[in-house]
């Protein structure tokens, strides 16, 4: 077992400008998360009434022209991949990715991921970016991280989140990346989505998986192997308001989530600028991506993602749940925290 890079110097051991440098590249991810979409949206549809239209309408041409180049592989971009700001938002918190076991090039892979966190930190910064030398780790594999399809609508971000190798969550898109002739597709699917994203609890480990097994049939029809991935302190570096089932107020967020494909999510961070108040920076909490090999052949019994302590994630999650192995020790990991939920 091997983990992707030298763990980064301890807080104590950094100096203040790659502290702060650090907080920048987490507090940049943050905000474009949040807001270049709508930015870029009501900027496009603003520019039509001032001198400037020509700009907004050579724009929705050519995204009329390019509109099905996210259901064909996109357009990825080894710079933006490996620019020094992932590196930066690698060592906020940390960020690692551990290997578990080697993955032949000979093969696809469908990559189930939970939990889906507030806003997928982990997952992006190990399969979107080089940051921890993904490429190196696995040579000859090529990442795909699956997003909500609504995503590639909105204008200018669409292109941004192609460049990291992003694609739609939708059958066209992956039937089209795991039927390339090259095999070492990999494509990474954040099984529980939005839904799951309701239960980003610190220090509970809430999985939305009944019902969701869109990603296995997907495997079994282009006969790539399954492997399960678990990204330990996901849920810890925001703090978020979490309502009763059956509430009005989650009530809301799931009719939300059913017109738009996202849910509305109330959480928080700290400031800035400070520790002890809050703000939209995450907290610095470590971050570590583990995977379990696949048994050989790949194939694993649909049931079994789906049962009890038989699914593969309880069963990844228990081989780290003493606190001298757990990857986040500010989190460690107990049995009775694994909740499966269903998806409504």
């Amino acid at each position: 077992m091997g983990v992707s890079t030298a763990p980064p110097p301890p807080t104590t051991s950094k100096t203040p400008q790659k502290q702060h440098l650090e907080a920048v590249g987490a507090y940049q991810y943050v905000l474009t998360f949040l807001l270049m979409g709508p930015f870029f949206s009501l900027l496009v549809f603003i520019l039509l009434f001032t001198s400037l239209w020509p700009f907004s309408v050579l724009y929705l041409v050519w995204l009329y022209v390019d509109w099905d180049t996210p259901n064909q592989g996109g357009r990825r971009s080894e710079w933006m991949r490996n620019h020094a700001i992932w590196r930066q938002l690698r060592d906020y918190y940390p960020v690692k990715l551990v290997k578990t076991a080697e993955l032949p090039p000979d093969r696809n892979y469908v990559l189930g991921a939970h939990p889906h966190g507030v806003m997928c930190t982990g997952f992006l910064c190990n399969f979107s970016t080089e940051s921890n030398g993904f490429s190196q780790l696995f040579p000859g594999l090529r990442p795909w991280l699956a997003v909500l399809a609504g995503l590639f609508y909105v204008p200018v971000y669409r292109d941004y989140i192609m460049s990291f190798g992003l694609c739609p969550v939708s059958r066209q898109s992956l039937d089209f990346i795991l039927s390339q002739p090259q095999p070492g597709q990999a494509v990474v699917i954040m099984v529980g989505g939005a839904h799951e994203a309701l239960y980003s609890v610190p220090g509970e480990h809430c999985l939305t998986l009944q019902k969701r097994k869109g990603f296995v049939r997907l495997a079994l029809r282009h006969g790539a192997s399954l492997v399960p991935v678990y990204s330990f302190g996901e849920n810890d570096i925001f703090r978020l308001k979490a309502f009763a089932t059956g509430s009005w107020q989650h009530w809301c967020q799931l009719t939300f989530k059913k017109l738009m494909g996202f849910s509305p999510c109330i959480f928080w961070g700290r400031s800035l600028f400070s520790a002890t108040s809050w703000g939209l920076l995450p907290f610095a909490v470590p971050i570590t991506t583990v995977g379990e090999c696949p048994p050989p052949g790949g194939r694993l019994p649909a049931a079994a993602w789906a049962s009890g302590t038989s699914c593969p994630y309880v069963s990844l999650s228990l081989q780290w749940a003493a606190p001298s192995l757990s990857p986040s020790a500010s989190t460690p990991l107990r049995k009775k925290s694994i909740t499966i939920t269903h998806s409504t």
